[in-house]
C-alpha cells in the first residue's frame, strides 16, 4: 500500500509537470466516457432497471400473431381471454386493459378535462401486484355490468382535487355517469403510460363472448418458481387448444405469443438504443488508442529516465505498476470530467427523444450509473496503458543510456503506433458510414410522399360523453353542427372529420370482396369520415367520387378503398361500382354490402420506416356516426391562430365536450419521423466525434514522427532533397495508414451496417454513395491532418537539423 500511495503520489506530479499533455488526454478520455456515460444511463434506465412491480421477471404480455396479415402484436378479443382464463396452467393470474371506447370526459373538476383513462379487469391490479397509495384497486368483484367505481392516478388526485386525503369515497363524472374512487396509486405507478384513471371493463356475457374484435392488452403473471421462458409454452399450449376449436385461425398464421413485459414497455427505442451504445464503445475505443498513442510518444522522453531508475534496482513490474498507475489517473480524471459531460448529454439526449417515456424510467446519472463509470475509467486506463508500460519497462538499460538522450525509438513502436492509428480511422469509416446511411434514409423520409398535404392543417380530437350523446343520430347531429360552425369561422378554407387522420394508425379489421373468394380475407385500415374530409386533408382522388352529404344513414350504402386496396384486388377490373361486405344490420345482424364509390390515394400511417400494405378503406360517418373524432381544419394563415376560436366554437355547441390533442398537421409529421431523426443525430454526433479524434491521432502520429526525423530530414535536405520531395515522404506515411484503415473500415462497415437494416428506408445497408462519400472525405481529413506537420517539416534548417540532439 506504502509503494502504491507513492506510484499515486509521482503519477500526479508526472501529469501537473506535463499539462498540455495531461489536458488533451483527459479530454480525449472524458469525451468517449461521457458519451458512454450518457447512453448506459439511458440504456440502463430503459432496459436494465427493473420495471416498478414486484418480481417484474415473471410478468409478460399476450398478443395474438397473424404471419399472414403482418400483424406480429395483435391485441387480444374477450372471448379469447376468457379461454385463457379458464385454460391457464402456468399463468398465475391475468389481467387485461383497453382504452377502447373509455371514458374520456371528467366534469365536475372545473371546466371540462380531457383524461386518459383505461378500462380493467377485475385482475388488472392483482396480476401487477402494485399496492394503492390510498384505498383499495379494482378487484373481480368489481368487474360487472354497471359497475361504477375508479383508481385514480397520483398525479391527477394532487393537479385536480389538490391531494384531498377525504378522495376515497368521492363522485366522480367522467362521460356524464358518475362513479365512486376507491383508490389512488402511487406516484411511481404509471401503467399503461399516461394512464390517469382507471375503471373497470366490466363486460356482458355476450361481450365475453365476442371473438370478432380484438381490443384487449393481456398482461399475465407466471406462478413461483416458474422461469420467464416458460411463458412461451404456456401460450403454444393455449394456442393449439383455440386452433383445435377453430382450425381456421391455422389459415392466416394466427398464434398466441408472450414477450416480457420489461421489453413491450421499450418499445422501439429497444434496438436504436443497443445501436447505440456500440457506437460509443467505439468512440471510447478511438479515445483510448488516442492516449495510447499519446502515452507511447511521452515514453519516449522518458526512456532515460526509467533507465536510470532500472540501473537503481527498479524491477520491471516496479516499473509497470509506475506507468499504469499513471495511465489510471489520467482514465480517472478523464472519468471525473466524463460524468459531468455525460450529464449534459442525457438532458440533449432526453430532449430530442421520440417517445414519452413512462414516468417510473427515470434516465439520470444514479449509483449504478456511477459504478458503471468507476469501473469503465479504470478498465480504459489499463487498456490503453498496459502497452506502453510494457514497451518502455523492457527497453534494455545501455542502448537508452548511450542513445545521449535523444529518445531512441524502436522499429516495433512505430509499428504498434501506427496500428492504433489504424484501427482508429476503420473503426472511424465503420461510424461514419452508419451515420451516412441513417442521414441518407432521413432525407429519403423527408422527401417521401405520405400522401396528403400537411401544411396549413390544424388537428384535433374530440370525444363526446356516452351519456349525453347515446344514438347515432345524436353524435351525427352534433359533428354536422360542429364542421358547419368551424366551416364559417374567418380564415378557415374546409372542415372534416375522421376516426383516423393520415401517420395516426387507426383501427383495422378484415372485410370481404363480393364475388371474391379471397383466403385470407382483406385485411385493412378502417377509417370512418365526414363529407369535406378527403378534400380537406387533400388526399388525390383517383377514380370515383368522394362522400357527399346525400350519402345518408339509408340505403345505398356506399364506401371508398385506397389505391394500395384497388391495386391488391381489383387489377383487372375498375373498382367503382364493386361490393365489399363489412359490418352488420343492428336490427337483422347480417353481414352489410356496400358499394364502393371511389378510389383514393395511399396515406401512410404505421412508420416513416416501413412501408403500409394493409391498405385503407373509408366509410361515410353518415351511416357509421362515432362520438370519438379526429378534426380537421385547412386555413388560410398560422393554423395554431385558429385554436381560440375553435376552442369558442366547440364550447357554444355544448360546454361538456373537451378538446384535446390540438396540433398542426406539419407538427404530426415531424412527430411521425422522430425517431429516425433521433437515430440519425445521435448517431451522426458519436462518429463526428470519433473523426476528431482519429483527425488528431494522426496528426499527433505524423507530429511526432516528424520530430523524431528531424535529423534524418535534415541529412536528406543536405543532399539535395527538395521541400517537395520531403512533403511528399512524409505525405506518403500518413496516407499509407489512413488508406489501410479505410479499407479495413470498408469491410468492416459492409458486415456491421446490416444492424442498421430496420433503421432504414429506401437505402441499402451497402449503398455505392455513402461509402464512396464517406471514404474520400476521411481520405480528404487524413490528407490534412497529415499535410500540417509534413508542411512543417519541409522547412527545417539542415545546419540546425544536424546539430539536433
Amino acid at each position: 500500500m506504502e509503494g502504491l500511495l507513492q506510484d499515486i503520489r509521482y503519477g500526479i506530479r508526472i501529469l501537473f509537470r506535463s499539462p498540455g499533455f495531461s489536458a488533451v488526454a483527459i479530454l480525449a478520455l472524458a469525451l468517449g466516457i461521457g458519451a458512454n456515460t450518457a447512453m448506459f444511463s439511458m440504456v440502463n434506465a430503459v432496459m436494465l432497471r427493473p420495471l416498478q412491480f414486484p418480481k417484474p421477471k415473471q410478468l409478460v404480455e399476450v398478443f395474438h400473431s397473424y404471419a399472414k396479415f403482418n400483424l406480429p402484436h395483435a391485441t387480444v378479443s374477450p372471448a379469447a381471454l376468457k379461454y385463457y382464463l379458464e385454460n391457464k396452467q402456468a399463468f398465475d393470474s391475468m389481467g387485461a386493459f383497453t382504452g377502447f371506447r373509455a371514458p374520456e370526459n371528467l366534469t365536475g373538476a372545473g371546466e371540462p378535462q380531457r383524461v386518459r383513462s383505461v378500462m380493467v379487469t377485475g385482475q388488472f391490479f392483482q396480476t401487477l401486484a402494485v399496492p394503492t397509495e390510498m384505498g383499495r384497486a379494482i378487484a373481480p368483484e368489481d368487474d360487472k355490468p354497471g359497475s361504477r367505481v375508479a383508481v385514480v392516478s397520483n398525479g391527477l388526485w394532487k393537479r385536480l382535487y389538490a391531494g384531498d386525503p377525504n378522495i376515497v369515497g368521492r363522485t366522480i363524472t367522467l362521460d356524464g355517469a358518475n362513479y365512486t374512487v376507491i383508490g389512488v396509486m402511487p406516484a411511481t405507478f404509471d401503467f399503461p403510460s399516461e394512464a390517469q384513471i382507471w375503471v373497470p371493463l366490466a363486460l356482458t356475457d355476450q361481450q365475453w363472448s365476442n371473438d370478432g374484435v380484438e381490443y384487449l392488452n393481456v398482461i399475465a403473471r407466471l406462478k413461483p418458481g416458474l422461469r420467464p421462458e416458460q411463458a412461451g409454452t404456456e401460450t403454444q399450449r393455449l394456442t393449439a387448444g383455440l386452433t383445435s376449436q377453430a382450425p381456421e385461425l391455422a389459415s392466416v398464421g394466427w398464434k398466441a405469443v408472450a414477450e416480457p413485459l420489461s421489453k413491450t414497455v421499450q418499445g422501439d427505442m429497444r434496438p436504436a438504443l443497443l445501436v447505440l451504445l456500440g457506437a460509443v464503445g467505439c468512440v471510447l475505443m478511438i479515445a483510448c488508442a488516442n492516449v495510447a498513442n499519446l502515452l507511447l510518444a511521452r515514453a519516449t522522453a522518458r526512456q532515460k529516465e526509467i533507465a536510470i531508475r532500472s540501473a537503481m534496482g527498479a524491477s520491471r513490474l516496479r516499473l509497470a505498476r509506475q506507468l499504469l498507475t499513471e495511465s489510471v489517473l489520467l482514465s480517472l480524471l478523464g472519468g471525473a470530467l466524463g460524468i459531468l459531460l455525460g450529464w449534459q448529454g442525457i438532458r440533449a439526449a432526453l430532449s430530442i427523444i421520440p417517445v414519452q417515456l413512462p414516468s417510473f424510467i427515470h434516465v439520470t446519472v444514479d449509483g449504478t450509473v456511477l459504478v458503471f463509470t468507476f469501473v469503465l475509467a479504470v478498465t480504459t486506463g489499463l487498456l490503453f496503458g498496459i502497452v506502453p508500460a510494457m514497451h518502455t519497462s523492457s527497453a534494455a538499460i545501455s542502448d537508452t543510456l548511450k542513445a545521449g538522450g535523444r529518445g531512441a525509438s524502436s522499429a516495433h513502436r512505430n509499428q504498434f503506433r501506427n496500428g492504433l492509428i489504424v484501427a482508429e480511422f476503420a473503426i472511424a469509416l465503420v461510424l461514419l458510414i452508419g451515420a451516412g446511411l441513417l442521414i441518407r434514409s432521413f432525407s429519403r423520409i423527408q422527401q417521401a410522399n405520405y400522401g396528403f398535404d400537411s401544411s396549413r392543417l390544424l388537428t384535433f380530437d374530440i370525444s363526446l360523453p356516452k351519456q349525453k350523446y347515446a344514438t347515432e343520430p345524436q353524435v351525427s347531429a352534433f359533428y354536422q353542427q360542429l364542421t358547419a360552425r368551424l366551416a364559417s369561422l374567418p380564415g378557415a378554407v374546409s372542415v372534416g372529420a375522421s376516426t383516423g387522420l393520415p401517420l395516426s394508425g387507426g383501427w383495422t379489421s378484415t372485410y370481404e370482396i363480393q364475388g371474391k373468394q379471397i383466403q385470407p380475407r382483406p385485411h385493412a385500415f378502417m377509417a370512418i369520415a365526414t363529407p369535406g374530409f378527403i378534400e380537406t386533408v387533400r388526399i388525390p382522388v383517383l377514380r370515383g367520387r368522394t362522400f357527399t352529404p346525400s350519402d345518408g344513414a339509408n340505403d345505398p350504402l356506399v364506401v371508398m378503398i385506397d389505391e394500395v386496396t384497388a391495386r391488391a384486388f381489383f387489377r383487372d377490373q375498375d373498382p367503382v361500382g364493386q361490393h365489399i361486405i363489412f359490418g352488420r344490420d343492428p336490427k337483422t345482424n347480417q353481414p352489410r354490402t356496400r358499394e364502393i364509390i371511389g378510389v383514393v390515394g395511399a396515406v401512410r400511417h404505421l412508420s416513416a420506416l416501413k412501408e403500409d400494405t394493409k391498405g385503407q378503406v373509408y366509410l361515410p360517418f353518415l351511416q357509421m356516426a362515432s362520438p370519438q373524432m379526429s378534426l380537421a381544419v385547412r386555413t388560410l394563415a398560422d393554423p395554431l391562430e385558429m385554436t381560440p376560436a375553435v376552442r369558442r366554437a366547440v364550447a357554444d355547441i355544448d360546454p361538456q365536450a373537451a378538446i384535446f390533442n390540438v396540433r398542426t398537421m406539419e407538427d404530426l409529421l415531424g412527430r411521425f419521423v422522430a425517431q429516425p431523426r433521433f437515430n440519425m443525430l445521435l448517431l451522426g454526433t458519436f462518429a463526428g466525434l470519433a473523426l476528431v479524434l482519429a483527425s488528431v491521432g494522426i496528426y499527433g502520429v505524423i507530429s511526432y514522427s516528424v520530430a523524431q526525423r528531424m535529423h534524418e530530414i535534415g541529412v536528406r535536405m543536405a543532399l539535395g532533397a527538395t521541400p517537395a520531395a520531403v512533403l511528399r515522404l512524409v505525405l506518403s506515411q500518413g496516407m499509407r495508414l489512413a488508406l489501410i484503415g479505410v479499407a479495413i473500415g470498408v469491410v468492416g462497415a459492409l458486415a456491421t451496417s446490416r444492424v442498421l437494416a430496420s433503421m432504414l428506408f429506401g437505402v441499402t445497408t451497402y449503398d455505392p454513395l455513402v461509402f464512396g462519400a464517406i471514404a474520400m472525405l476521411l481520405v480528404s481529413v487524413a490528407l490534412v491532418a497529415t499535410f500540417l506537420p509534413a508542411r512543417r517539416a519541409t522547412k527545417v534548417d539542415p545546419v540546425v537539423a544536424l546539430r539536433y540532439q
